[in-house]
């Protein structure tokens, strides 16, 4: 056993890695039942699972089974959020009446913490992976890997690469921005701003290029987004600054925090919305309708987001095939934050 195995800490998979000179890619494959280990690697594999101590819960049941029944499903840090804690715990729900079970692993940005994430589901004998953190970040550690699982990533994106063997799905955030402009314009808003995410999530990017297009398709004039966190207290940042610019009459915001955080803002510099100007969101959080005024938003629905992306790795394990992707179309909701402009503010 490796020295630092016995003082203390339990035997992980690149214990096993070590003892039986692989890599823990192959481990990983042997406690999944892999077929395209040799007879030969999967037995030293075996012993040497035997002289670490290594013994996982699902791990050793694999080994017996060469089933773990268990999805992995990597997130990022703002699991907190509405977004994905719905959809994480509608996938709980439909892995749960499959027969299977879920393996949540939150990840940062870098690529040493999403390699750590990965290992960690590695570790857990996962049989599929579903992909909560949508940034380019994470796909480009995920193809660097060796990873070879099923793997859906909730994400519409058409301009981004993911991993070649990855299905995409998810509610279409470029459609949903072109409808929440599209609102915006046919209100007779001319001056339209907007407050984006940071583009190394790939939702952000897709909501930005949807704003970006319908802009194109009326001859509207493009002003730069603005690039941020998507957060209430940038969306306030960004309202403040944007009253000292007083050249737009309505702000697209990348979410509904970050659409809060600009009505705050709009009523602390004495702007009155939508008299004065109008604001969309983008998500339908529970709390929109409750915002003051009562946000106009894009609404996903992230339960079925959830639920959809189970039913398609459970349809590659069980069937060999993950069945039709369609991407959910989402919902513009029109509530009291929207307006026609005044005059003064086209």
């Amino acid at each position: 056993m490796p020295p630092e195995a016995g003082r203390g800490r339990a035997p992980n998979i690149r214990d096993v890695a070590a003892i039986a000179g692989v890599s823990y890619q192959t481990v990983s494959r042997v406690l999944n039942g892999s077929e395209k280990i040799r007879p030969e690697t999967k037995q030293r594999v075996l012993e040497a699972i035997e002289e670490s101590g290594f013994r996982p819960n699902q791990a050793a049941r694999a080994l017996v089974t060469s089933r773990s029944r268990t999805i992995g499903v990597l997130s990022t840090h703002q699991y907190a959020h509405y977004g994905p804690q719905t959809m994480v715990h509608a996938m709980e729900v439909a892995a749960d009446l499959a027969g299977y079970r879920l393996a949540l692993v939150t990840t940062g940005s870098t690529p040493e913490t999403i390699a750590a994430a990965l290992e960690r589901l590695v570790s857990q004998a996962v049989e599929a992976l579903i992909v909560v953190a949508p940034k380019v970040s994470v796909f480009e550690a995920i193809e660097d890997s060796s990873l070879d699982l099923p793997l859906v990533t909730l994400d519409s994106s058409i301009h981004n690469k993911r991993p070649g063997r990855a299905h995409s799905f998810a509610v279409d955030q470029y459609e949903g921005a072109r409808m929440a402009t599209r609102h915006l314009i046919e209100l007779g808003h001319r001056s339209i701003i907007h407050v984006a995410g940071p583009q190394d999530w790939i939702e952000a990017d897709e909501r930005m290029q949807g704003f970006l297009f319908e802009l194109g398709e009326k001859d509207l004039p493009v002003r730069a987004p603005i690039l941020g966190e998507l957060s209430a207290d940038f969306g306030y940042r960004a309202g403040v600054e944007l009253v000292r610019r007083r050249d737009f009459s309505a702000v697209f915001a990348a979410n509904d925090q970050m659409a809060l955080g600009l009505l705050h803002a709009f009523r602390d510099e004495g702007l009155s919305v939508p008299h004065d100007v109008s604001v969309v969101g983008f998500d339908d959080i529970p709390d929109a309708a409750h915002y003051l005024p009562p946000l106009t938003t894009v609404r996903q629905d992230f339960a079925a987001v959830g639920r959809r992306s189970v039913e398609l790795v459970i349809g590659e394990l069980d069937q060999g095939r993950p069945g039709s992707v369609e991407f959910i179309r989402p919902t513009l909701m029109v509530r009291e934050s929207t307006a026609p402009p005044t005059a003064g503010w086209r």
